[in-house]
C-alpha cells in the first residue's frame, strides 16, 4: 500500500517475533527487499509460503519482498542494513552466532537495535552488548530504534511516533529509511537515555498492571507512571544519560503507552499477578516476551550498584520473585516517609 522511497535496497531484520515482523512489513512497503530471520522453521514455512507469521502476528499480510530465511549467513549475506529485533536476553549469543557472517568487504553495514531491555549479569544495555562483542570499527554504525509501538497497531498502519538514536550523521541518513505517513521518526544521540527509558518503562509497567488488577483507580494510577519516571530519571542520571531523554518518545511516552495500554504484555503480567496468578503459570501460558520480568532483576542490580533508590522497581522485585502479595506492597508504598517533591530535579541519589 505504501510507495517506496526508500534510499536502501536490502535489510536484514534478526528476529521474527511481532515487532521484527512488524519492521519488515513496514520497510517492504517502503520499497526494501527484507530477509527475515527466525529461529524457528515452522515461522520460516508459514511466512514464505503463507504471507503470514501466525505465530507472533497473526492476521497480518506480509508483502512478497519480505523472505524468511533460517540462516543467519544468508539473511545478512550483502546487506544494506541490519536490524536486531531478538529478545534482549537473547542477543549476546544471536550476536555472537552472527558475528561469523558480518565480514563485509564495503565494511560494516548500519546496525539498528530493535529491542528493550538490559542484560543480567553483566547490566550492559543493547548497544553495550554489541560493543562488547563486534570490532570498535562498528561502535559508530550502531543505532537504537525506540519509542512508544505496539507492533499490533504499527501494523495496520495506524499512526505512531519513534525515535532512531545513535551519531547524528546516520541517524538522518537511517531516519528516511524508517519515515512514513504513518510511521514518524524523530533522531536523537542519547543511546544511554533512549535504551534505559526503553528498558525501565517496561517493570513500571508490570507495576501499573498490578495497580489496575487490584482495580485502585486513575489517581493511583497517575501517580504509579508519574513517581516511576522519576525512579527512571535518577538511574538515567547516575549512568550519565541527558536526563531530558526521559522526557521524550523514548521515556514518558513508552511509559504512558505501556503503563496504560492494554495491548502491553507487560502491564498484563502485572494484572495477572494482581489477580493471584503464579509468574511461572503467566509465563508458561504466553508465547511473547514480558522483557519487564528480566528487566526488574537487572534494574534492581544496576539501584544496588548505583547506589540510587528505586522503591517502585524494588516493589515490582518483591511481587514477581520474593511472593509478596501486590496489596501490601502497595500499602508499603504508600506508608513510606513523608518527602519533598523536586520536580526537574536529577540527584542520583534521592534524599
Amino acid at each position: 500500500m505504501t510507495t517506496a522511497h526508500s534510499p536502501l535496497h536490502t535489510a536484514s531484520i534478526i528476529g521474527a517475533g511481532a515487532w521484527g515482523t512488524t519492521l519488515a512489513r513496514h520497510l517492504a512497503n517502503r520499497g526494501v527487499a527484507v530477509r527475515l530471520w527466525a529461529r524457528e522453521e515452522e515461522v520460516v514455512e508459514q511466512i514464505n509460503r503463507k504471507r503470514e507469521n501466525a505465530l507472533f502476528l497473526p492476521g497480518v499480510e506480509l508483502p512478497a519482498t519480505v523472505a524468511a530465511v533460517h540462516s543467519l549467513h544468508e539473511a545478512v549475506a550483502g546487506t544494506d542494513l541490519i536490524i536486531l529485533a531478538v529478545p534482549s536476553h537473547a542477543m549476546r549469543s544471536v550476536v555472537t552466532e552472527l558475528k561469523p557472517a558480518l565480514d563485509s568487504p564495503a565494511g560494516p553495514p548500519p546496525v539498528v537495535v530493535a529491542s528493550k531491555g538490559i542484560e543480567e549479569g553483566s547490566l550492559l544495555l543493547m548497544s553495550q552488548v554489541l560493543d562488547d562483542l563486534l570490532p570498535a570499527d562498528w561502535a559508530t554504525r550502531i543505532t537504537v530504534l525506540t519509542g512508544p509501538s505496539f507492533a499490533s497497531e504499527v501494523c495496520r498502519d495506524k499512526p505512531a511516533t519513534v525515535v532512531l538514536t545513535g551519531h547524528a550523521e546516520l541517524t538522518a541518513r537511517l531516519q528516511s529509511v524508517f519515515m512514513s505517513a504513518s510511521f514518524r521518526v524523530y533522531t536523537g544521540t542519547d543511546l544511554i537515555g533512549a535504551q534505559l527509558g526503553g528498558a525501565l518503562k517496561n517493570v513500571m509497567a508490570i507495576a501499573a498492571g498490578v495497580v489496575d488488577g487490584l482495580d485502585l483507580g486513575l489517581n493511583a494510577r497517575a501517580a504509579l507512571i508519574t513517581r516511576g519516571l522519576a525512579e527512571m530519571v535518577r538511574l538515567g542520571a547516575a549512568l550519565g544519560a541527558d536526563v531530558s531523554t526521559f522526557y521524550g518518545l523514548s521515556g514518558l511516552g513508552d511509559l504512558i503507552l505501556t503503563g496504560t495500554g492494554s495491548l502491553s504484555r507487560n502491564h498484563a503480567v502485572g494484572l495477572q499477578m494482581a489477580k493471584g496468578h503464579t509468574l511461572e503459570k503467566i509465563l508458561q501460558d504466553t508465547v511473547t516476551v514480558a522483557e519487564g520480568v528480566r528487566t526488574t532483576k537487572a534494574a534492581v542490580a544496576l539501584a544496588q550498584r548505583h547506589r540510587v533508590e528505586m522503591p517502585i522497581v524494588q516493589c515490582v522485585h518483591a511481587v514477581l520473585f520474593d511472593g509478596k502479595p501486590p496489596a501490601r506492597v502497595v500499602a508499603d508504598l504508600m506508608a513510606r516517609p513523608a518527602k519533598e517533591e523536586t520536580p526537574g530535579a536529577t540527584p542520583p541519589h534521592a534524599p
